[in-house]
């Protein structure tokens, strides 16, 4: 009986998670099929291992690479003759590129993880509200990874069931219109889910709330504005999420400041995050020795390395306005090293994931998939695409307000105040590059508004449209006659 099977073909494995806690999402144990699926226990250790693969580098770890390199918000540290981020950030990026070629096989580990639970468990005897919570989180999980393979790839095969290596032969592309119609399909029944969770164990779980908020995400992603109003409606009427508030009587930056605090976890502004965890426990997250500056040593983060990975581009400085308090939290230009008596050290990168680390890439910082500010600007947006312009600018505001220093209910004079429907889609997609910044948002917001080559190349930037998803990892091509190669066209350095 062998102990574990991989399917290589598109980089499915079977990886189950022996753990007490939600936070504890490793995989401990692997085990063959055989002797898995047999109790409820089995099956929410199945579950954190599908939950476990959004922590990987190949995930979230390195969403950066994917989402703010190719924009205008971040570049790549070039080193020596690696320059497999570097593609990412002038647009010719090979088919043999490693971080296409991961992110294609860990996405495929998660789907195939879903997919063995949702095809199991039916045949176990488990408590039925447990096993439909369950069968619930997993649609949204794969809803959540096949919303990122398709925006990444563009046409991607969608495998629904558990399958074999000789199986897997025989996946085609299939077109982005189909997977979409799959990613909704899961998410309605996601909507199902608990709104919150009162046991600490399961905090972190996906909850209704953020099935109705990816789904908005998805309607807006598709221009389907009525639909994405009406369903991210639903969620700002239902109370259950606020922005953290700056301290009254001054402006400060407090509200926006705790959102990220590395213990701050969960809390009432976040709808969906990847959880970290540092200790030692192998849980915790790169995120402060990744952006720390390239040879800083101490000076920025306190304990293990400094990689000096996803550099805020100096327009990324200038785009925030004169008194937003966003920008000096988010990011920095440089350093006194206190090994050269203080000396400024020029060298520009992202502060906004802080934390002392427990050692080298262990750090308390959960990612933020989906955040409420996240959901009142993509609600404005949609509000004002169905002429509501005067309505979106409310919602508008309270983050704006916040991010100046503000508390988010006092007019403020920095308010916008307009009924001009393109200028306000300005406002907003400004507004969502500093709010948002470094939470891998921007590229993939210039690329569903059109506008993603009129930007990038008014930059300086050399891409068409076949740039704006990257090409299929060339080993799934070579291994799968079934799968054809995307047009991608490399441009010039």
């Amino acid at each position: 009986m062998r102990a574990k099977y991989k399917i290589i073909v598109l980089g499915l494995c079977l990886g189950l998670t022996s753990c007490s806690d939600f936070l504890d999402l490793k995989p401990k144990n692997e085990l063959g099929a055989e002797q898995f699926y047999q109790t409820a226990e089995q099956f929410t250790m199945a579950v954190n291992g599908a939950y476990s693969t959004l922590q990987e580098d190949s995930q979230y770890g390195n969403w950066y690479v994917f989402a703010e390199i190719p924009s205008d918000n971040t570049r790549n540290l070039l080193s020596g003759s690696v320059v497999d981020q570097d593609e990412f950030d002038k647009f010719y990026i090979r088919t043999t590129n490693p971080y296409i070629a991961n992110f294609w096989n860990m996405s495929y580990t998660g789907i195939n993880r879903v997919n063995t639970v949702l095809d199991r468990i039916e045949n176990v005897v488990i408590e039925k509200t447990l096993s439909d919570r369950y069968k619930l989180e997993c649609k949204f999980l794969r809803a959540l990874t096949y919303f990122n393979l398709v925006r990444v790839y563009g046409n991607v095969p969608l495998v629904l069931h558990e399958i074999s290596i000789s199986e897997s032969y025989k996946y085609v592309i299939d077109s982005k219109e189909k997977v979409y119609e799959q990613i909704i399909a899961d998410l309605k029944e996601a909507e199902a889910l608990p709104a919150s969770y009162k046991e600490d164990a399961n905090i972190g779980r996906t909850t209704s709330g953020a099935a109705k908020a990816l789904l908005g995400k998805v309607y807006l992603t598709l221009n389907k504005y009525p639909e994405a109003e009406a369903k991210l409606a639903e969620v700002v009427n239902s109370s259950a999420y606020a922005l953290l508030e700056n301290a009254a009587g001054s402006l400060n930056n407090e509200g926006y400041a705790s959102v990220f605090h590395a213990d701050n976890h969960n809390n009432k502004e976040a709808v969906f995050e990847v959880q970290f965890k540092k200790g030692g426990y192998g849980e915790g997250s790169n995120f402060p020795n990744t952006f720390a500056p390239f040879n800083s040593g101490a000076n920025v983060v306190q304990v293990g390395g400094t990689g000096g990975n996803n550099v805020p581009e100096m327009g990324m400085y200038n785009a925030y306005e004169e008194g937003d308090l966003r920008r000096d939290f988010s990011m920095a230009l440089g350093y006194n090293d206190s090994r050269k008596n203080g000396e400024w050290i020029e060298s520009r990168y992202v502060k906004k994931y802080f934390d002392v680390p427990y050692q080298n890439g262990d750090s308390n910082n959960n990612f933020p998939v989906i955040r409420y500010a996240d959901i009142l600007l993509m609600y404005a947006e949609a509000l004002n695409q169905n002429g509501k312009t005067a309505q979106a600018c409310g919602y508008l505001n309270q983050v704006r307000r916040r991010g100046f220093g503000y508390q988010t209910t006092e007019t403020s004079p920095i308010d916008i105040k307009t009924s001009d429907k393109n200028e306000f889609f300005l406002a907003v997609e400004h507004e969502r590059r500093v709010e948002l910044a470094f939470e891998g948002h921007r590229w993939f917001d210039l690329i569903r508004t059109g506008r993603a080559v009129e930007v990038m190349t008014s930059k300086g930037f050399k891409l068409n449209e076949t740039n704006l998803t990257t090409p299929i990892p060339q080993k799934q091509v070579d291994v799968n006659p079934e799968l054809k190669q995307n047009d991608y066209q490399i441009m010039p350095k």
